[in-house]
């Protein structure tokens, strides 16, 4: 059977179709991804990372001060064991300890602690009053200043236990001119050091005072008082240490008990580990007092950011 010429004409427009359909639509292929290839050795990143050093001294330490006094005990206390040191001129430190016990037993060691502590606390108290005002006084006033500071430096330059023969002479040989040879060796630091902190004062301050329009008081009160507020710590701390340097002398001179007037009468018997023990007990009240202000100093500043805390 023949085709037609219209069945012909239309087959070869569909195979024409299909040819073109397959140019426009070409076969898709399929490609597998190959696994990811790692390297061995290293690879340094893109980014270095900066390190940054750290200057501040660290995180405080708890009861780092005593690890010191703890070492030269243990280095005493090896000396004594090993025969390095003589006993005669450093008793061992229980043997202190011992001399310290029976003495305490005998009523004779507390007696004397008592008093020293007495004498050191009216001298303390004083100059600790004398210090802070005059300081004031000469801070805060030009007038104050002319007065008080010359003085205070004539003071400081003539030596404190140089003045015991004449205050013996003007107070007599009793308890009086103790207290007060005590009480000039605590102003002095306490003055100084308060003193250049409210001298050292920025001027800055001072003027946004009077941008907030502040009283006289206010500003003491506002500006002043904490600015000098560290200074007049460390002022604090030398005056504690001076008073406990100066009663080891003043107990010695026409004293009858006290720390000192027993170190005096153990270097006439030739009793080493009596002297020994009270410059122990001189120590520990030093260091227990300054710690003492350190802690206060520590709650008082604790809005500043030093590197002690």
């Amino acid at each position: 059977m023949t085709e037609t010429v219209a069945e012909q004409q239309a087959r070869s427009d569909s195979r024409t179709g299909s040819a073109h359909a397959a140019a426009a639509d070409p076969p898709t292929t399929t490609t597998t991804s190959s696994p990811p290839v790692t390297t061995t050795g290293t690879t340094k990143p893109a980014t270095t990372r900066r390190r940054v050093r750290r200057l501040a001294p660290g995180k405080r330490l708890p009861y780092a001060r005593l690890i010191g006094p703890a070492l030269l005990l243990v280095i005493w206390s090896l000396g004594n064991v090993t025969g390095t040191l003589d006993p005669r001129t450093l008793p061992a430190p229980w043997t202190v300890v011992r001399t310290g016990a029976h003495l305490w037993t005998s009523g004779t060691l507390s007696t004397d602690i008592t008093e020293s502590l007495w004498r050191a606390a009216q001298g303390f108290a004083i100059g600790l009053t004398v210090g802070v005002v005059l300081a004031l006084v000469a801070g805060l006033s030009r007038i104050g200043e002319a007065v008080i500071d010359g003085t205070v430096q004539i003071n400081r330059s003539v030596p404190t236990l140089g003045l015991i023969p004449l205050f013996i002479l003007w107070l007599g040989i009793g308890e009086t001119f103790k207290v007060a040879i005590i009480a000039i060796v605590v102003y002095i630091p306490i003055y100084l050091n308060l003193y250049s902190a409210l001298s050292g004062i920025d001027h800055r301050f001072v003027e946004l005072g009077e941008v907030l329009r502040l009283s006289r008081w206010q500003f003491i009160r506002q500006i002043v008082i904490p600015g000098a507020l560290p200074g007049f710590f460390v002022g604090l701390r030398l005056g504690v240490t001076g008073s406990w340097l100066s009663l080891v002398v003043l107990e010695q001179i026409n004293a009858t008990n006290g720390l000192g007037y027993m170190m005096f009468q153990a270097q006439n018997y030739g009793q080493t580990d009596v002297i020994v023990l009270g410059l122990l007990i001189y120590g520990v009240f030093g260091f227990a007092s300054d710690s003492v202000v350190r802690v206060l100093e520590r709650r008082v500043l604790s809005w500043r950011r030093s590197l002690n805390t």
